[in-house]
């Protein structure tokens, strides 16, 4: 120490606090890394080196420059090592990050970095010899008492003082010019991650590159002065070694950025957000505990007093750090809170209601509270794909945004697996969206998260992308949950209504009309002996005319002719239907049917044979309904084709008035196709519906294949 308090207070803090970032970032860039390979440990080696260094300086500062002991000069030479290897380690830790190698790769470079690497190599090796089989560096005494020529020196300089400020401004040079044209990245955003943490490495090697030059000039600086004593040199030293802790402060502060807001040297795809937390407490936790630890050592307090305040310190900060772990919990869950709540399906399916359809569960808000809480996104689309798209909207975000739908099925043959987290996108393709989160499920890939690019302008983190895939996938299931419930309470309601129609009508007939007339026909046949063939002619007449009645009421009520699928077989009864129930109805009926596809259909499972098998008979049922118009000389021709393509593909199709819609909307669930789309979008399949009017209506039931 120098005796000056506030000098050696900020030295001191100074010290302590880099020993505490580079510590944590070599031990947490080692930790969390994805993959330990020798990239990752040549960077969280160097950061534990660096933070090495910095043990051994504030031990010699402990000491004081006026204590000249064993101890001190084994720090002093302790220190030398990790001094000298670090310019060789941060530049190869800029060659691995800009991409020059691969981890599985032999480093392999250019020929221009292949001659810098084995130069910079060389000095590295010779030096750190150097150190080690000789002492080609003054002990500590000696050079507070300016003694260097003890050593090899060269016009009375040290000849390794000399050599050693060239060697460190050459590897930090280079690690600059790496750094300006990197290479390219075979890691998922990794491209964008070099891109935004390239001026925080470029601040870092600038910092050091001017440390290099300060060393440079210290060293000159006290080889000059070498001759004229030694009054308030420890004083000019003290601030020299003060501004150089203090930059090197400035330079571990920006790889920690580096690090923590992009991963660059973990290898994980994305950043942390929790990363980036626990770095920023380390930060406080660093400067908090030199401030307080050196004004202790800069006051001189007995051991105890300094032991009892790193206490009361790590205390208070444990508290803190306690506090707002509570208020993130906090805040987390209230902006968690509008997306998980209960949507209240069951009140939506049973609240009475005018309308023939129960209202939508509204999956709007809660993404709406998911894009702009949680991810704090620009703009954002949510997409159904597969057998659920029928059964849920797209969403945007905000809401008068248009989603992509014709890039929607590119963009799924790109995810390969459900490993896949997510993959950029053409922004002028998609809607302005700049990344592409897929949503799976136990059956496959079930929808798109598209994200456009954040409000401050950051990349997403990890946990946000596993919260937008989680969340998407929930709203999806919830949305087509939602849709399948509400299409089977339209139709139950429906059916009821029916039923009651048809109850009541029955009994009516019944009742008012055939009830009566049987009624008379017993009293007239009562009474045989006032009888004469008139009388017997009019009973005949009126139990006619009830029997007629009756046979009307049975022909006006639904058919139940019910194929046994396990027995025929789908196409087998789907055969029985058209001969049974329709024959009279078409013109014309073609089959094609591909005796692979029948093998196929055979091999079902009971109840997705069913779907596909009612289905397919209510687009039949269809086709003859309404496929006239209630015009009789209407020709009407029906086409049936079952194929095996990927999967199984039946397509029918009519040659009638066809329909005024193109396809079947989630707005359409009274109908029957709609309840069938969602039925089979249970068992994984999908029904499309294609008309054109006054030509044809073809509907096509895809079961994918798996």
């Amino acid at each position: 120490m120098t005796g000056h308090f506030f000098l050696d207070w900020a030295v001191m803090a100074v010290s302590l606090t880099n020993v505490i970032m580079l510590l944590w970032l070599g031990v947490t860039v080692l930790l969390n890394a994805e993959r330990r390979t020798w990239g990752v440990w040549l960077a969280g080696g160097g950061l534990l080196l660096g933070g090495a260094f910095f043990i051994s300086h504030s031990a010699i500062l402990g000491y004081g420059l006026d204590f000249f002991g064993r101890g001190l000069n084994i720090w002093w030479r302790i220190g030398w090592i990790p001094v000298v290897a670090l310019p060789f380690v941060w530049y190869m830790m800029m060659l691995w990050y800009a991409g020059f190698w691969s981890d599985q790769d032999i480093p392999y470079l250019p020929g221009q970095q292949r001659g810098w690497v084995l130069l910079t190599f060389a000095l590295l090796i010779g030096l750190v010899g150097w150190l080690v089989a000789a002492s080609p560096v003054p002990s500590f005494w000696q050079v507070v008492q300016l003694e260097l020529s003890t050593v090899p020196t060269v016009g009375g300089a040290p000849l390794f003082l000399l050599i050693y400020p060239l060697y460190i401004i050459l590897c930090t040079g280079l690690a600059l010019n790496v750094l300006r044209h990197p290479g390219p990245s075979e890691r998922m955003m990794a491209d964008q991650a070099r891109h935004r943490a390239r001026p925080w490495l470029m601040a870092t090697s600038a910092v050091q590159l001017l440390v290099s030059l300060l060393v440079a000039g210290i060293i000159a600086w006290v080889i000059i002065n070498a001759r004229q004593g030694v009054a308030g040199l420890s004083w000019a030293v003290a601030w020299f070694d003060l501004i150089i802790a203090a930059l090197i402060a400035v330079a571990v502060f920006s790889v920690g950025q580096a690090i923590v807001s992009y991963e660059v040297f973990t290898g994980k795809t994305l950043p942390r957000r929790e990363l980036q937390r626990h770095w920023r407490n380390a930060v406080i936790l660093a400067v908090g505990y030199g401030v307080v630890v050196g004004w202790g050592f800069s006051l001189q307090v007995r051991p105890i007093y300094s032991l009892l305040l790193t206490t009361l310190l790590m205390v208070l900060f444990y508290a803190l750090l306690s506090w707002r772990s509570y208020a993130w919990r906090e805040r987390y869950i209230r902006h968690l809170r509008p997306f998980v709540a209960s949507q209240h399906l069951y009140e939506h399916l049973l609240a009475p209601s005018t309308a023939a359809v129960p209202a939508a569960v509204n999956v709007a808000t809660p993404f709406r509270a998911l894009c702009e809480d949680i991810l704090g996104t620009r703009l954002a689309y949510l997409a159904a794909l597969g057998p659920l798209a029928p059964l849920v909207r797209p969403l945007a975000y905000p809401e008068d945004s248009p989603p992509p739908s014709s890039l929607l099925t590119k963009i799924a043959a790109t995810f390969r697996s459900p490993q896949t987290i997510c993959v950029a996108v053409d922004p002028e393709q998609a809607g302005g969206a700049l990344w592409a989160v897929p949503l799976w499920s136990e059956r496959g890939l079930i929808g798109v998260f598209l994200l456009g690019p954040k409000q401050e302008g950051g990349l997403y983190t990890q946990e946000e992308i596993e919260i937008a895939r989680a969340s998407g996938e929930r709203l999806i299931d919830t949305r087509a949950s939602a849709e399948i419930a509400r299409r089977l309470m339209a139709l139950q309601r429906q059916r009821l209504a029916e039923s009651q129609i048809l109850d009541q009508q029955a009994r009516r007939v019944l009742h008012d009309d055939i009830l009566p007339d049987l009624h008379a026909a017993l009293l007239r046949l009562s009474d045989e002996s006032t009888q004469n063939n008139q009388t017997t002619a009019g009973t005949i007449t009126l139990l006619t005319d009830a029997h007629r009645r009756i046979s009307d009421l049975l022909r006006e009520m639904p058919k139940t002719i019910e194929p046994t699928l396990d027995r025929l077989g789908l196409v087998g009864a789907l055969r029985r239907v058209i001969t049974d129930e329709l024959a009279d109805i078409f013109d014309a009926v073609t089959w094609q049917v591909e005796p692979q596809a029948e093998q196929v259909a055979q091999t079902l499972p009971p109840l997705t044979a069913e779907a596909l098998f009612y289905a397919a008979r209510e687009a039949i049922r269809n086709a003859a309904r309404h496929g006239r118009n209630d015009n009789p000389r209407q020709p009407l021709c029906l086409e049936i084709s079952v194929a095996a393509q990927e999967g199984l593909v039946i397509c029918i199709q009519d040659d009638g008035v066809g329909m005024e819609t193109t396809k079947v909307s989630n707005d359409d669930s009274g109908q029957g196709l709609a309840l069938h789309s969602a039925m089979l979008a249970i068992v994984g399949g999908v029904l499309d519906v294609e008309s054109v009017p006054g030509m044809y209506t073809r509907v096509t039931i895809k079961l994918p294949a798996g």
